[in-house]
């Protein structure tokens, strides 16, 4: 709707994925280098932590970008899965036959493609995203296919990506074999102010070199503040910024239009204005206050002037 207005290609902050758009913070690469020294040495599970939006999807798919033609990937996004069902999906993506019903026959088929691509100096990845919604069941089928090695080296490498409850799921007592068997794990950190600025002018340049839209230095702070540097939360009050500053016909983002979006996106009226503390403490605490001072201030008076007429 506003991109004509700012002069943008596209939106700069879509919500959708877009290795185009990934900005890496420190945070962000170490996880991405942690993806690829665990693939790269066949340490076979790898496990990327991080919270709601923190960008683990994106980094993702900006890890398969990187994979060369010899690397086989099964990509899996549904994990309400039971084991059956995560057997054939990873046959499926890796184009193999997935309509057996018996588990012994969907291994075989899948450990005869892997030795193949064993052989022809090939590798194949599993990449299990929203990995927490996994049943302990499936988890425990995700160990067994671990055991699919040769003497020499792993034939499967397996990528568990996750929320946090993913490592508290993990350090079950009947997981313990499985999570013996992670040796790569890395947690996926917010931004932090600065890389929050850097994200923002970032994504703004991508969606347009030339581009008109300016946020005021003042609302990066806020932007953080409100976000707590969570990628996809940025994204949304960023876009909803922008269309407001569109609807003021302004190409300067300003706090006000911030709080404005945040309240909108969280339905939170306490920020809708700009000094909605400081009246809430005006109007709370100050005018009682001070209502409570004038009238001792008050009766004070009247008890002195009646004291010194009395002496008098």
């Amino acid at each position: 709707m506003y991109n004509f207005f700012f002069n943008f290609q596209e939106p700069p902050f879509n919500l959708t994925p877009d290795p185009r758009f990934v900005y890496l913070s420190p945070g962000h690469q170490e996880t991405l280098e942690h993806m690829v020294y665990g693939v790269r040495e066949r340490k076979g599970f790898v496990m990327i932590v991080g919270d709601i939006g923190a960008g683990k999807t994106t980094l993702t798919r900006l890890f398969l970008d990187q994979l060369d033609e010899q690397t086989h990937t099964a990509l899996i996004f549904n994990t309400y899965l039971n084991e059956i069902e995560l057997l054939r999906a990873i046959n499926r993506e890796f184009g193999l036959p997935a309509k057996g019903t018996s588990r012994e026959d969907l291994v075989q088929i899948l450990n005869q493609f892997l030795i193949q691509v064993q052989k022809q100096g090939g590798n194949a990845i599993i990449i299990l995203d929203e990995a927490q919604n996994l049943s302990v069941a499936v988890l425990e089928q995700i160990r067994m296919l671990s055991n699919l090695e040769t003497d020499a080296k792993k034939l499967l490498q397996i990528i568990l990506v996750g929320q946090p409850e993913l490592a508290r799921t993990m350090a079950r007592p009947d997981l313990a074999q499985l999570n013996q068997r992670i040796t790569v794990r890395c947690h996926l950190p917010p931004l932090d102010l600065e890389d929050t600025i850097r994200y923002i002018h970032h994504r703004l340049s991508v969606a347009g070199p030339q581009n008109q839209a300016r946020f005021h230095p003042r609302t990066y702070r806020l932007v953080h503040k409100y976000t707590e540097g969570v990628p996809r939360r940025i994204n949304a009050l960023c876009d909803r910024a922008l269309l407001v500053a569109f609807g003021q016909n302004s190409h300067t983002v300003t706090t006000a239009y911030i709080r404005r979006s945040w309240t909108e996106l969280s339905g939170d009226p306490t920020v809708r204005t700009e000094h909605g503390f400081w009246n809430r403490l005006v109007f709370y605490y100050l005018v009682p206050a001070a209502m409570i001072l004038a009238v001792i201030a008050a009766v004070g008076y009247l008890a002195y002037n009646r004291w010194e007429v009395v002496w008098r």
